[in-house]
C-alpha cells in the first residue's frame, strides 16, 4: 500500500502498527532498496515500512508487501522525527530501523525468526537491543565504484574498541552500562567522517512506548534503552551490516579521490551467515542458544 506522506499513512495504515515487530526502512538513494526489504520480510517482520522518495520504484514483488510512504529520509532531522512519530502511535510494539543497504543479522538468524529472538529478549526484561553498525565494502573500486557488491563484499575482522560513555552531567562517572563503540571504515577513514557521527552503536530495535525519543545520535531519551545489557548478565545483541559508510565515503567529493581501496590486511570476506559475525564478537547470543 502507497501512502502520499507520514500523515497519510499514521492516518490510514495503522493497521501495520498493531503487531510487532515493524520495520522501518529508510532508503536515502535507490541502492539495493528491493535487496533490503527482501531481507526483512525473510526475517519475520510482521510489517515492512519502506520510507522513500516518490521518485524511485520499488520491484513489483516488494511493492505489494509493504507499506510504501513518500518520504524524503536526507532532509535533516528526517529519520528521528519520523520514528519519533511511529514511536507515538505504536505504543508497546517492537520496532526497528535501518537504512538501504543495511541488512540486519542476529544469532541463528538462518533458522530462528526475529519474533523469537524478540520473545526472548522480552522475557529477559530488555525493551531495546544494541545493534552493531559493521561496514560492508566492495573489494575492488574500479568495477564497483559506489562501493556496493553483494557478491564480493568485505568486512573489517579486526580494529574495533569501546570507550566509556561520559556521563553530561556528571563527567567524573561514565554511564552505567553504556559504551561508544568505533570500528570499521568511521575509524580507518575518520579524518574524511565528522566527529559525532564515527561511533557504530545503534540501538536498531526497541519497544515503543509513551514519551520515548529517539535522539539524532541514535540514542533515546530512556538510558536504560542505551545500555548494552541489563545488570546481571549479558544479554543479545545483533548487528547491521552497512554499505551506508562506504557508499558515503566514495559518493562525498571530499573524500572519493583520497580512497583507491577499502581493503586492507584485515579484510575478510562477508560470508553472509550470522556465524561469522559471532565467531568475529560482532554480536552476541547471551543466554539464547
Amino acid at each position: 500500500m502507497r501512502h502520499s506522506g507520514l500523515d497519510a499513512f499514521l492516518r490510514n495504515g495503522k493497521a501495520a502498527l498493531t503487531k510487532g515487530p515493524v520495520a522501518l526502512i529508510f532508503a536515502e538513494d535507490d541502492v539495493e532498496v528491493d535487496t533490503t526489504i527482501r531481507h526483512h520480510l525473510q526475517s519475520g517482520f510482521a510489517s515492512v515500512v519502506v520510507f522513500i522518495a516518490p521518485v524511485f520504484d520499488l520491484a513489483p514483488d516488494v511493492a505489494q508487501l509493504v507499506h510504501r510512504v513518500d518520504y524524503d529520509p536526507v532532509a535533516e532531522g528526517a529519520v528521528p522525527a519520523a520514528v519519533n512519530r511511529v514511536i507515538a502511535a505504536a505504543p508497546g510494539i517492537w520496532l526497528f530501523y535501518c537504512y538501504n543497504a543495511e541488512f540486519l543479522f542476529y544469532p541463528f538468524c538462518e533458522t530462528r525468526t526475529v519474533t523469537e529472538m524478540l520473545a526472548f529478549h522480552s522475557e529477559e526484561r530488555r525493551d531495546a537491543m544494541l545493534t552493531y553498525v559493521i561496514d560492508l565494502y566492495a573489494d575492488d573500486l574500479e568495477h564497483h565504484p559506489d562501493a556496493v557488491s553483494l557478491d564480493s563484499a568485505h568486512l573489517d575482522r579486526s580494529g574495533y574498541y569501546a570507550q566509556a560513555r561520559v556521563d553530561p552531567a556528571n563527567h567524573n562517572h561514565p554511564r552505567e552500562r553504556q559504551l561508544d563503540f568505533f570500528g570499521g571504515l568511521r575509524w580507518r577513514f575518520e579524518e574524511h567522517v565528522p566527529a559525532d557521527r564515527r561511533k557504530i552503536d545503534r540501538i536498531a530495535l526497541f519497544r515503543a512506548k509513551p514519551g520515548l525519543r529517539l535522539r539524532e545520535d541514535h540514542t533515546f531519551s530512556d538510558e536504560e534503552y542505551n545500555t548494552y545489557a541489563c545488570p546481571w548478565h549479558n544479554n543479545l545483541t545483533a548487528a547491521l551490516v552497512s554499505f551506508r559508510t562506504a557508499k558515503a565515503l566514495k559518493r562525498n567529493p571530499g573524500s572519493t579521490f583520497d580512497i583507491e581501496a577499502f581493503t586492507w590486511h584485515n579484510s575478510t570476506p562477508f560470508e553472509w551467515h550470522s556465524r561469522q559475525l559471532l565467531d568475529l564478537g560482532l554480536m552476541e547470543p547471551g543466554q539464547w542458544f
